[in-house]
């Protein structure tokens, strides 16, 4: 039997209004290198990793492809536009896999501004997936949490236990993803906020693989200063 491919898919199709620059949050530069490219390495490195494809901004599909020659990015095969908005995004990207990819392979959609993913994160959300079908990255809920209507009070806790913070990348077959994204069209479903949130609400079970809290995503200035001080960890790790 032929091996079957594990492609990851980056979503770096936003804008980045939240973050306030002047260019997209994922091709800030963070000491010399562009935020995706710290998340194509993570992706690249990956011996289990096959390919890579990235959901971009249109305007920004050269840059991308000029930073990943410089930066030797070599399994990255495909770069296809953004849509109206994050589910629109991951519709091109799997659709677009689908054109190159069996049915059978798998497919791991990753925020490109979630640089810090590691290869432990990585091969557990391929792992679970091989094993059920699907995987989502969760942390478990360590904060007290709180309902509230109004933003700015409450009377009202929830069972924390009860919780997981998603994170990605969240791993599908590309049929089951391409068909998912076939029946929310169907269905008249065309803003869900994740993957996963596109499963449950489509009446799918979804399965967990494991997280970590340095898997940060970059939408604040305070995440970037998050992000630069997990570098000089990272780096310190190395010198010992």
């Amino acid at each position: 039997e032929g091996k079957f491919m594990n492609i990851g898919l980056l979503i770096a199709g936003g804008i980045g209004q939240r973050m306030g620059q002047e260019i997209p949050k994922q091709f800030i530069n963070i000491n010399d290198k562009p935020v995706i490219i710290y998340t194509l390495e993570a992706f690249q490195n990956h011996p289990d990793i096959d390919a890579i494809a990235v959901v971009c901004l249109d305007g920004w599909h050269h840059v991308l492809d000029v930073y990943a020659k410089q930066f030797n990015i070599t399994k990255l095969k495909y770069i296809v536009s953004g849509g109206e908005n994050g589910q629109g995004s991951i519709r091109n990207g799997v659709y677009e896999l689908e054109k190159h990819f069996g049915p059978d392979d798998i497919v791991l959609i990753h925020d490109a501004i979630r640089p810090m993913v590691s290869e432990e994160i990585i091969s557990d959300c391929i792992r679970v997936t091989k094993e059920k079908g699907n995987a989502i990255t969760v942390i478990p809920c360590a904060e007290a949490m709180l309902v509230s209507e109004s933003q700015t009070d409450s009377t009202e806790i929830y069972n924390r236990d009860h919780l997981k913070r998603t994170q990605t990348p969240q791993a599908f077959y590309i049929k089951d993803i391409c068909d998912l994204h076939r029946e929310a069209i169907e269905k008249g479903i065309l803003n869900s906020v994740a993957s996963c949130t596109l499963m449950v609400e489509l009446g799918k079970e979804v399965y967990f693989s494991k997280g970590s809290e340095k898997n940060v995503k970059l939408t604040t200035v305070e995440d970037l200063d998050i992000f630069k001080a997990l570098l000089t960890l990272k780096r310190s790790e190395w010198l010992r």
